[in-house]
Parts: structure tokens; C-alpha cells; sequence
């Protein structure tokens, strides 16, 4: 049987890829850009049309793909979401869950990026694994596109793989590929992909943007956030010259970088010359320059993530934003409200690395206020769940400067702190501290 023979052997329709999956079933799919829209599409009209109950999906970060479809409200009685990262799907589920309802809409489960493939591969017996991927070359390799993270892991550790086969997704360098022997099943769907782009950074995060870029030298190896903010650190570093990238999200401002020549990953230690990523968000002229570029190195998001592997290299620059940070520098960077808002993420992962990375440097950033500068983010106590515990943060700016909180005691902590909050909250928090 040749490559196409056997291709040819595995292609279906949506609804006949997916047929197998009933009630009490295990499923991951795809993250993001990643989301396999047609599979999703036919695994709503299944939920609809058949009696199933408690289908378990498990996932990072979705997209309209999945909200349009298996994350409707009304299907969610038999779909039950296992979400280990919030985005405005997820938030705009809870925010409209009628009060008192239960279960609500979302099982959220907690856990650091890098220990996704762990507990999707080792804890959890996976039915499946749906997700979108690049298409065959001629040797029988699909690749993972932008979506590596824990996918190419969930995918080989599930019962049954099933792939949406999209000609825009792009096709990427590294430990990415799938061959179509690993596969049980194929449906194609040629779509845009979505297209995640940013706003207009704030005056206030214009100013942070300016203070990060000044403690970025040549040689660092950047990774960066997502948001408007590490949008706006990057557009300032264009003229530096051989930095390297090594980060969970590639994004269009980091590509621009290397586009630029300001990324060479010559003084990496770890894939010279490629910039590393797990998972990819941006639009299409950034899906079609990663498309088959191999300064771009993808990787599981286990090795990404690592701490350890992420401090072999020197001069690692991390830099991530925050909800609120307290006076002794603990930061809460995902609940809001007294809700879930998004997930740890990554966060402390490139924290630590960063940190144990010679002459790296673990930069928290956020605007000193919220709500219109009527809510100090520089609280005396934190309102959610510790993201980056005081032990670990390095450096953090707002526009009001930045503090090394290294080696301070708990009280010149505090210090520097109200130093970089709102001058309206300054009194407050030194009046919480008596």
C-alpha cells in the first residue's frame, strides 16, 4: 500500500470520523488556532442527535471554533468542559450562567502549562484526540502546525486520533511531525484559520514597554506574553542585535524580530539559530511566514516549558503581565472579580527558568491601576489564587518604574512596591501595612 493509498484508506466525513465516540468518553482537542472546526461542528450534531452524557473535553485556550459549537450553553448538560486555560469563551459562559445553577458551565482545572502533557498522557486514559494539522507531504509526515504544546503528545497517548487536514495551517520545523500511520482517521476542510490580533496598547503600557526594553540587551533570549503589552516591548527591540527566542506562544511582533534581523539565536545554547515555541497565535500573513521556515522550531510543550531546559540558556528575559501583586510581591495573574479569569499558564514556569538562567532576568509587568485608575493593582492581600509566589518574582514594572525584589526583606518589599503604585494609593497601602 503506498502513502496515498493508505491516506486515501483513512479519509472520512466528519461525522463518520467521529461516530465512535459515545457517552463518558475522554476527549483533548486541539488548542487555539489548533481547534479542528469541522470535527467540532460534527461532534455538537452528535451530542444533539444521539444520547450522550458526560463527554469529558479536555483542553487549553479555545476559540470561537469550539464556542460556536461544543461549548454552546445548551449542549453543556452533556458536554462537560475540562479547561485548564480561560479565554472569553469561557468567561462569557460563566458571566452568563443563570445564577444558582449547577454544575456550572465549566470544570476548571488547575495546573501549570508544562505539566498538561503529563497529567493528559500519564493520569487521564484518553478516548481521543481531534485537532487540525498540516497537510501530508510526500514522505507521509502531517506536522502538528502551530499547535505542538500538549497536543502531539495527547496525541499518541489517545485511544483514537482523528485529524482535520487544513492547507492553511502551516507546516513547522521541529519535533512536529505525524505520520499518517499514527493516524486512525482524516477529514479535510480547507477554512481561513482564525486570525488572533491584538489592540492599542495604553499610554501607561507604552511607558512599562519603554522601562522592559532598556534591561533588554543584545544576546538575550526573549520569551514573552501574550497581549498588547509584550506586542509593544517587542516593536522597541529592532535594533538589537542577535537575540534569541525561546517561548511558549510565538507571536507576529516576536516573528518580526527575526524578519527584522534582530533574532539571530546565535548566542542560544539550546537550537542555535531556531526560534523555539510550542504553540503559535497571529494572522495570516504570520501563518504564512512560519509556513515551512525553519528558523522556527516547534517542541512539546513539556520541554518548552521546562524550568531546567529553559535555563540553559543565558540571558533569558521572561516577561509576563498580572492581575494584582501584594505588598510582599506574590501575584495574582489569573482570577479577577472573584472569578476565574484565565489559567497559571506558563507563567511560573518561565519564571523559575528565567531566574535560574545566567544573567536572566523574570520581568511581572502591569499598569498600576484597573477599572478607569479606580482599582489599585498593588494590593495589601490578593483577592484569587497565587500565580507567581513571592519567592519567585524577580522584577516587576509599572509605569511608575520598576523594583529588583531579589535578596529584599519583606518590609523593603512593600517599600518598593508602593513606590511603583498609583500616587492616589500610595497613603492606602502604607496605612495597611501599621
Amino acid at each position: 500500500m503506498t502513502l496515498q493509498d493508505l491516506y486515501r484508506s483513512r479519509l472520512a466525513n466528519a461525522d463518520d470520523a467521529i461516530a465512535f465516540i459515545r457517552s463518558d468518553m475522554d476527549v483533548a482537542m486541539g488548542m487555539a488556532v489548533a481547534e479542528p472546526p469541522a470535527l467540532l461542528a460534527a461532534l455538537a450534531r452528535k451530542v444533539e442527535s444521539a444520547h450522550i452524557e458526560n463527554l469529558r473535553l479536555w483542553y487549553f485556550h479555545s476559540l470561537d471554533a469550539a464556542g460556536k459549537t461544543v461549548l454552546r450553553p445548551e449542549l453543556l448538560d452533556r458536554v462537560r468542559p475540562h479547561c485548564m486555560f480561560l479565554s472569553h469563551v469561557e468567561r462569557t459562559l460563566i458571566r452568563e450562567w443563570p445564577k444558582g445553577r449547577t454544575p456550572g458551565p465549566i470544570e476548571f482545572v488547575p495546573v501549570a502549562f508544562s505539566a498538561s502533557v503529563a497529567l493528559l498522557t500519564r493520569r487521564l486514559a484518553l478516548d481521543a484526540c481531534i485537532t487540525t494539522v498540516s497537510p501530508m507531504d510526500r514522505h507521509g509526515y502531517f506536522t502538528f502546525g502551530t499547535s505542538n504544546d500538549y497536543t502531539s503528545s495527547a496525541a499518541r497517548s489517545a485511544q483514537r486520533l482523528i485529524v482535520e487536514v487544513n492547507p492553511n495551517m502551516p507546516r513547522v520545523f521541529g519535533d512536529s511531525l505525524l505520520h499518517v500511520s499514527e493516524v486512525d482517521a482524516i477529514i479535510e476542510n480547507t477554512v481561513p484559520l482564525p486570525e488572533v490580533t491584538g489592540g492599542q496598547p495604553s499610554s501607561e503600557e507604552l511607558t512599562i514597554a519603554e522601562i522592559i526594553a532598556g534591561m533588554i540587551d543584545d544576546r538575550a533570549c526573549l520569551q514573552m506574553g501574550v497581549g498588547t503589552l509584550p506586542t509593544a516591548v517587542c516593536n522597541q527591540l529592532e535594533n538589537r542585535r542577535d537575540l534569541g527566542i525561546h517561548t511558549e506562544l510565538m507571536t507576529p511582533a516576536m516573528a518580526r524580530l527575526v524578519q527584522c534581523g534582530a533574532v539571530t539565536n546565535q548566542a542560544k545554547t539550546t537550537y542555535r539559530g531556531r526560534s523555539v515555541f510550542t504553540f503559535a497565535m497571529g494572522d495570516a500573513p504570520f501563518y504564512a511566514f512560519i509556513d515551512d521556515n525553519p528558523a522556527f522550531h516547534s517542541l512539546p510543550v513539556n520541554l518548552v516549558n521546562d524550568p531546567r531546559h529553559i535555563a540553559k540558556n543565558d540571558n533569558v528575559v521572561s516577561v509576563n503581565g498580572t492581575l494584582q501583586i501584594d505588598l510582599g510581591g506574590a501575584c495574582n495573574s489569573e482570577h479577577l472579580l472573584g472569578r476565574q479569569y484565565s489559567g497559571s499558564g506558563g507563567q511560573l514556569d518561565f519564571v523559575r527558568g528565567a531566574s535560574a538562567s545566567r544573567g536572566g532576568k523574570s520581568i511581572i509587568a502591569c499598569q498600576s491601576t484597573a477599572c478607569d485608575g479606580t482599582v489599585s493593582r498593588i494590593v495589601p492581600m490578593l483577592d484569587g489564587p497565587v500565580t507567581t509566589p513571592r519567592n519567585d518574582t524577580h522584577i516587576v514594572v509599572t509605569e511608575h518604574g520598576w523594583a529588583d525584589l531579589r535578596g529584599k526583606s519583606v518590609h523593603q518589599r512593600a517599600d518598593a512596591l508602593i513606590g511603583l503604585a498609583h500616587p492616589k494609593f500610595r497613603d492606602e497601602l502604607a496605612n495597611s501595612l501599621r
